[in-house]
């Protein structure tokens, strides 16, 4: 069976963990350690206390997540951080955490296996963060009814649901762009529109992005944060199985979101 950190210096190559910028809170990599080595992992969208209980439920050592222990900032350990923390060290499991790394991986990550579950090929990046495109683009020629459905279809299949600013009957999705998450911001909104892109597919956004997004004559297909983050935690977990042989189990807990 292989250690935590023969595991997270395969995951830290695969992910680019060390060259891939992110948001300071994400802390990507390994984020607590163990002593023995890991039978299972365990692969949750959140760290969250159901994520740990259920990691401990089912006998793996090590806690794979997309938004990690250290999301919110710095925070005294107690209460439910002393809580989640004790419970980790008494079961001896490891968290390993993957933010934009994961989500911008070409094969794994959550923007390409979106564009595949919705039938779509990317031929560009999108949601420029720093130094990286977060999201992907392509050009197609697809009723945007179609599309929504599609996505309706994805999200409800992840325990959500999606919806649409509002658009014409007969409307075509000819550029699109996907970017997972908290994706629609003024930013990328400001982004599509310089780059003639129609249609948006994210995660979630704020209320005024809708209201760009008709003023802008671009539809925003909200599928769901949680929903559209599921893709790659899963195969993240499915290709440890393939390099170590050891058993990988998604924790499935919809926010609703």
């Amino acid at each position: 069976m292989p250690s935590a950190q023969a595991i997270t210096e395969r995951l830290d190559a695969l992910l680019r963990t060390a060259d891939v910028p992110d948001y300071s809170g994400a802390l990507n990599g390994l984020q607590l350690a163990n002593r023995c080595d890991v039978n299972a992992v365990a692969t949750a969208v959140d760290f969250s206390s159901s994520a740990i209980r259920e990691t401990i439920r089912v006998g793996a050592r090590m806690l794979l997540v997309h938004h990690g222990m250290f999301w919110s900032g710095v925070r005294p350990l107690t209460g439910i951080a002393y809580e989640q923390l004790a419970d980790l060290i008494a079961n001896d499991v490891a968290v390993y955490s993957s933010h934009l790394p994961l989500d911008i991986h070409p094969e794994l990550g959550n923007n390409a296996l979106l564009a595949g579950e919705l039938g779509l090929e990317p031929t560009s990046g999108f949601g420029k963060y720093k130094t990286v495109d977060v999201g992907l683009s392509g050009n197609s020629d697809i009723p945007t009814a179609q599309l929504v459905e599609r996505a309706c279809e994805f999200a409800n299949k992840e325990g959500g649901r999606a919806i649409a600013t509002p658009f014409d009957g007969d409307r075509r999705t000819r550029r699109w762009a996907i970017c997972t998450g908290a994706g629609a911001n003024s930013d990328t909104l400001r982004e599509a529109l310089d780059r003639n892109i129609d249609t948006m597919i994210v995660g979630e956004g704020p209320h005024h992005t809708a209201v760009q997004a008709r003023d802008l004559n671009i539809v925003v297909v909200y599928a769901g944060h949680y929903a559209t983050e599921t893709l790659g935690i899963r195969k993240l977990g499915e290709w440890l199985t393939r390099q170590f042989g050891i058993e990988a189990h998604f924790i499935d807990a919809p926010t609703g979101l």
